[in-house]
C-alpha cells in the first residue's frame, strides 16, 4: 500500500493521468503501513485504488482477529475521508464496476478510493499451508455467493453471450497456456537443479555500487 500511495502522488506532482492500484488481504489490514498509507492517500489526494481482499482468512487467523467482526474493512477507510465500498467478491461485474468508478475517480483527480473486496479462500493459503487444521475441511462448499467463474458462465449464457461448448474450449486453452509456460520455465530449470550465478545479487541494486557492495562481491570472489 504505502509503495502504491508514494507512486501515485509521484504521478500526480508530475501532471500525468497514470494511476496506481494495490491489492492487500484482511489480515494486512492490522498492520501500521495500512493506517500509514491511507493517511498520506486521504491528505494528498493521491490517484490510487486501494483494494482489500477479504477472503475470511489470512494465512491462518479468521479476518475477525484483524477487526472484521467489529465492522467492516471498507468503513476503515472512511475515518480517513476516503470514499469507501464493499463488493460481492464473486461478482465479477460488481467489482468490475465499482474498479472503474474508483479509477475514474483518480484519473479526475479526486483522490483515492478504498474497495473491499469480500469472498472466500477455498483453496490453501500457499503450497505449505493445510487449511483443514484451523477451519471446516467443506466450509468453502457452504459459502453463500457461489463460484464467480460459474456465476459469470451462467450470466453470459443466460444473456446469450457465451455457451457451455465455449466454456470447455476456454478452459482447455488456459490449461494448454499454462503447461507450455511451465515447460518453456522448465527448461531453464527447476528449483534444487539450477542456481544463477552469486554475482546476480549485486546487480542492478544501485546505479553506482557503494563501497560496501564492492567489497562484498569481492569478499564472494565475483
Amino acid at each position: 500500500y504505502i509503495q502504491a500511495v508514494g507512486w501515485a502522488m509521484a504521478s500526480a506532482y508530475r501532471g500525468d493521468n497514470k494511476i496506481a492500484a494495490a491489492w492487500i488481504g484482511d489480515g494486512s489490514t492490522a498492520e501500521s503501513d495500512f493506517h500509514s498509507a491511507l493517511t498520506f492517500a486521504a491528505v494528498y489526494k493521491a490517484p490510487v485504488v486501494l483494494n482489500v481482499v477479504n477472503n475470511q482468512w489470512a494465512i491462518s487467523s479468521f479476518q475477525g482477529v484483524a477487526g472484521g467482526m467489529e465492522t467492516t474493512f471498507a468503513s476503515k477507510g472512511i475515518g480517513y475521508g476516503l470514499p469507501s465500498l464493499r463488493v460481492d467478491g464473486n461478482d465479477f461485474l460488481a467489482v468490475w464496476a465499482a474498479t472503474a468508478w474508483a479509477e475514474e475517480r483518480a484519473r479526475t483527480n479526486q483522490g483515492a478510493t478504498l474497495i473491499e473486496i469480500f469472498t472466500y479462500r477455498g483453496a490453501p493459503h500457499s503450497t505449505s499451508d493445510d487449511p483443514s487444521r484451523y477451519r471446516p475441511a467443506d466450509e468453502h462448499e457452504h459459502w453463500p455467493l457461489g463460484d464467480p467463474i460459474d456465476r459469470l458462465k451462467q450470466h453470459l449464457i443466460k444473456i446469450g453471450e457465451w455457451s457451455d461448448e465455449q466454456q470447455t474450449a476456454a478452459e482447455a486453452e488456459a490449461v494448454e497456456q499454462v503447461r507450455a509456460a511451465a515447460k518453456e520455465s522448465e527448461a531453464i530449470g527447476t528449483l534444487g537443479q539450477s542456481r544463477p550465478s552469486v554475482k546476480e545479487m549485486f546487480e542492478e541494486v544501485f546505479a553506482e555500487p557503494d563501497w560496501r557492495l564492492v567489497e562484498q562481491r569481492r569478499e564472494v570472489g565475483v
